[in-house]
């Protein structure tokens, strides 16, 4: 048994773009451990879920804790900094954000962790977050000097199939198709990776339903008019049962292959 990290910046990050990964991780029989930088507390709650009162960042630690028992991960540990906020947002300015945390203090706190568990693999986020979130920018950041301190080889980028968004965009578009969502609001020119520079693709259609019923557990940040629950079942498995993860010495080689993160993780 091997024991996987996943480090995300807040919740519902996790059943996004490692959900498959770490459900099938949990059910080979890995140790599978989610690390959040921060509670969330900058998203955007869904009208009529929260309690009179409630802060939304309580509510959103309830559904990962859910999340990741849907997952088959443990409780979730949290580096304990505050969400940032949007590139050029006013949360960037607030000193207890994870994007004004001290770079060292930050490392040392998943050394920490990462040495509690003796992790043997840790996947964090690509060079530019995914999309430029400053909260992402820095879990790419921090994981991947915490990973050096402790000599973690097994380190996995996870990012966005940039040519499978735009697949789904002109889906969308396209009047005569069955699919009828609201395109995402996203740059395709620089969300994500292009296919061809992406280093390896996990398909986890077989635990796809896990996947779904996480990001569902989300109910603050997901509601039933969001673009994953539209999506009829067949077209969410093709958007959401492959995940991607860049390894920066083996980009640009054509496109993605497929690797075995952990034992027992047959193709």
């Amino acid at each position: 048994m091997a024991t996987l990290v996943c480090f995300h910046a807040h919740p519902d990050d996790e059943a996004i773009s490692t959900g498959g990964l770490m459900a099938t991780a949990a059910a080979a029989g890995h140790r599978v451990v989610l690390v959040c930088a921060t509670r969330g507390e900058e998203g955007e709650p869904q009208e009529g879920v929260l309690d009179e009162g409630e802060p939304l960042w309580e509510r959103r630690v309830v559904e990962l804790a859910t999340s990741c028992a849907v997952l088959g991960a443990e409780a979730p540990r949290f580096l304990g900094y505050e969400d940032s906020g949007m590139m050029g947002e006013p949360a960037n300015d607030n000193p207890a954000c994870f994007w004004q945390a001290d770079h060292d203090e930050a490392v040392g706190r998943m050394v920490a962790i990462l040495e509690d568990v003796n992790a043997d693999v840790l996947t964090i986020y690509d060079d530019h977050g995914g999309y430029g979130h400053p909260d992402h920018l820095r879990v790419h950041s921090v994981g991947l000097e915490a990973a050096k301190v402790l000599g973690i080889e097994n380190v996995y980028e996870a990012t966005i199939n940039r040519d499978r968004v735009k697949a789904m965009m002109e889906m969308a578009a396209d009047p005569n198709s069955d699919v009828d969502i609201d395109e995402p609001e996203v740059d395709t020119e620089t969300f994500g990776t292009a296919a061809e520079d992406i280093s390896y693709e996990m398909d986890v259609r077989a635990v796809i339903d896990k996947k779904r019923e996480s990001i569902m557990t989300h109910r603050s940040q997901v509601g039933p008019d969001s673009f994953f629950l539209k999506l009829p079942e067949n077209v969410f498995a093709e958007a959401f049962g492959y995940e991607w993860f860049n390894v920066p010495e083996r980009t640009g080689t054509g496109g993605p292959t497929w690797v075995a993160m952990l034992p027992g993780l047959d193709d």
